[in-house]
């Protein structure tokens, strides 16, 4: 079910890349199924953090700048991240949900790209923490 959640989140932050709606306007389309809490949290988490986010992804995409990105797979790293850093998702759950919405959404290199931003920005904050 929190597959499908990211799913909806996803369609929002694209759509908020055209339109500056707020989140439960967005979700407001969403077939949410239960995961209406969860996926509104995850939507305004990523929003609040967005700069903090943007700035990660900028430093860590090696050669691709933020805005070289796809909107879509820049959104899957937002996503990624947001749950990584700042959410109670497991690690594992978060990097392994972000590659496989990039292999559903994103472009041809996106799940190998995604999962090596994630695992490199855990490994990091496990270091920090240790």
């Amino acid at each position: 079910m929190r597959h499908q959640a990211r799913e909806a989140v996803l369609r929002c932050l694209y759509r908020r890349e055209f339109f500056d709606l707020p989140p439960e306007e967005l979700l407001a389309e969403e077939d949410l199924k239960g995961e209406a809490a969860f996926a509104e949290a995850l939507l305004r988490g990523v929003i609040e953090r967005q700069p903090e986010i943007d700035s990660l992804i900028d430093r860590r995409a090696l050669g691709w700048g933020l805005d070289r990105l796809s909107l879509v797979d820049r959104n899957i790293l937002r996503i990624g991240l947001y749950e990584l850093l700042y959410g109670d998702t497991p690690p594992e759950v978060a990097i392994d949900e972000a590659v496989e919405l990039a292999k559903t959404y994103g472009t041809e290199k996106a799940p190998a790209f995604i999962n090596g931003i994630l695992d490199r920005v855990w490994k990091e904050e496990r270091c920090e923490h240790s």
